[in-house]
């Protein structure tokens, strides 16, 4: 059946040949390598079930009547650790075939009847290979799915598109073994923008030259790929709204199983993506709500217009120097910028007074925290502030208000927001009082520490102080968030 020679192991495939016969195992070795099989023999059968566990074998030929133990025997020692190995048994004679019972109960492929001609042994050898090749397909198509499963929780927690398309092509990389990619990207936010390109590599030869709208125009008309070699989708939304595309160069034209884990794949991609644009267009419509509140608390009162923002961005500093992640310290921010919001809720006759209060009017000032949290307990955006800007004005020694918390009963971030807006209030001209010194306040803060303010933040908060002349600078542009 051979028309030509091949080299040992050109054909991806490995044979171990056991028989006691050395005359036997190196003639099957002679012509199986001519096939181009990587081939080893062996002769004792006992050492041959520990090649099997110590190596990497796809088809065993193993002699039926063999001494110390049969073939039967090395297969059911080979059967408790490896149930992939394919087997042949060879027989010197049909009499002395296994049961079919055996045959069955041991997982053997075959057996074959030993001659001087070996066609009907290779046709049984190609058929091992071929159920190999299979399984190497649906082994690869599993471990597939397990790295596309795997890396599914690190997509969806990525919520800046930037970063979570730049993951993408390098998720592609590693499931698909490529090294040449490209992702565009439109932006939701801004349908009318220009498309986004990130290429993996070299980018995809046969796309040189073309826009990222033309890439776009491309997954309007279902990127039929333009290379055998290429594996290209639209990435779309649940609701089928375009939101890029993404292709791939694979080192050979995929296969069945490489096609459908590209598209599960495609299909993951899209679906987060979409949930980071969602995530976007919620922290946009976010941003423009605090915008929207904070203008709302400014236009109360002129003389403090701008107070909230730079006991936000003080809070932030303070947060920052402190050591907290990006999360807790844009909670802070956002604290800082609605812990008045109750005096949204205050007569204008009483916030707006140039004269000293009564203890009646002093007393209606000092519900602006409970109101504050009333509004905003509303919003379940803003659960999480909700207490902070409840207990802005407790004090350290429990004189505070509303709740006359002490100590760590104060929520750490609310214990910021009393140190910056206690400050910026200090540094700041009222229609009562002018403002005191950039020093003054410094000493007021010093004074407090233990009483009013958690001593531990005064002490960092004036450590970033130190750089008052660049904070000053910054305020302008830093304030506005």
């Amino acid at each position: 059946m051979r028309k030509n020679r091949h080299d040992p192991g050109s054909n991806g495939f490995s044979i171990l040949t056991v028989d006691d016969d050395p005359i036997m195992t190196a003639t099957l070795q002679s012509y199986f390598e001519g096939s181009g099989y990587r081939v080893d023999i062996e002769n004792d059968p006992s050492a041959a079930v520990e090649r099997v566990r110590n190596g990497k074998y796809d088809i065993m030929l193993l002699d039926f009547l063999m001494t110390p133990i049969c073939g039967d025997q090395v297969v059911e020692q080979i059967r408790k650790f490896n149930q992939d190995l394919f087997i042949i048994l060879l027989t010197g004679h049909k009499s002395m075939a296994p049961p079919i019972k055996t045959i069955r109960d041991l997982d053997i492929q075959g057996y074959y009847e030993k001659s001087d001609r070996f066609d009907q042994l290779e046709l049984l050898v190609e058929s091992c290979a071929k159920s190999v090749r299979q399984l190497r397909l649906i082994h690869s198509y599993q471990d597939g799915i397990t790295a596309l499963v795997d890396s599914m929780p690190d997509l969806y927690r990525l919520q800046n598109s930037d970063d979570l398309c730049s993951h993408i092509l390098k998720s592609a990389a590693d499931l698909f073994q490529c090294e040449n990619g490209v992702l565009v990207r439109q932006d939701t936010l801004e349908p009318r923008g220009e498309p986004q390109a990130v290429t993996l590599g070299q980018g995809i030869g046969c796309y040189a030259g073309l826009s990222p709208q033309q890439l776009m125009d491309l997954a309007r008309d279902n990127c039929d790929a333009p290379s055998p070699n290429v594996l290209a989708a639209p990435l779309s939304s649940l609701d089928q709204h375009l939101q890029g595309m993404l292709a791939i160069e694979v080192s050979n034209p995929p296969n069945l199983y490489q096609v459908q884990l590209f598209r599960l794949f495609v299909r993951q991609s899209s679906a987060a993506l979409g949930n980071a644009n969602l995530l976007s267009r919620i922290r946009r419509s976010y941003m423009e709500m605090i915008g929207a509140m904070r203008r709302m608390v400014d236009a109360k009162d002129i003389y403090t217009r701008g107070h909230s923002d730079r006991v936000a961005y003080y809070a932030g500093l303070l947060a920052e120097a402190m050591g907290k992640d990006v999360s807790y310290c844009d909670r802070v921010r956002t604290a800082g910028l609605f812990h008045d919001i109750g005096k949204l809720a205050i007569p204008d006759e009483i916030l707006m007074s140039s004269g000293r209060l009564s203890d009646e009017e002093f007393a209606v000032i000092r519900r602006h925290p409970q109101k504050g949290c009333d509004i905003l307990a509303e919003i379940s955006m803003f659960c999480d502030i909700v207490p902070i800007v409840l207990h802005h004005h407790e004090r350290i020694d429990g004189k505070g208000y509303p709740s006359g918390l002490a100590g760590d009963q104060i929520p750490e971030e609310a214990r910021i927001i009393t140190i910056a807006d206690s400050f910026d209030a200090m540094t700041s001209t009222r229609r009562y009082r002018p403002n005191m010194t950039f020093q003054q306040a410094e000493n007021q803060l010093i004074q407090g520490k233990g009483t009013q303010f958690d001593a531990a933040m005064v002490d960092t908060f004036l450590a970033v102080l130190k750089n008052w002349d660049k904070i000053q600078k910054d305020l302008d542009t830093c304030v506005k968030l």
